[in-house]
């Protein structure tokens, strides 16, 4: 199976690299992670206390791009307060063993990857 080819055809098609393009930044990778954790949905500041470093706008809109992409669930209770929460979906949930995966090699493998 080829995945990257300049000579290929179809090389604007790639599902690797549209898949990466969407799910490739770090934010998105944390929140699936940090989803991933929890056998319980988590609300929008749950996640922001759990997510070191990251803004309340990127959580937002990394949030936004997750759930267009069915990759988590936002649900919405109406009550007062309003209470929203967040899960990984099916397709979420499929993610995720890869995403451990790709860490778990980060983790072994950054001192030959980067200089420290």
């Amino acid at each position: 199976m080829k995945i990257f080819s300049r000579n290929d055809e179809q090389v604007d098609f790639c599902p690797v690299r549209d898949v990466f393009e969407r799910i490739g930044n770090k934010w998105a990778t944390m929140i699936i992670l940090t989803l991933g954790q929890k056998e319980s949905p988590m609300r929008y500041h749950e996640l922001f206390e759990a997510i070191n470093g990251i803004s309340q706008k990127m959580l937002t809109t990394t949030l936004k791009n997750l759930q267009d992409d069915r990759l988590i669930i936002r649900e919405m209770f109406a009550e007062i307060p309003p209470r929203v929460e967040y899960r990984l979906s099916d397709k979420g949930l499929s993610l995720q063993p890869h995403l451990y995966n790709l860490a778990a090699w980060a983790n072994e493998n950054m001192r030959g990857v980067k200089q420290v």
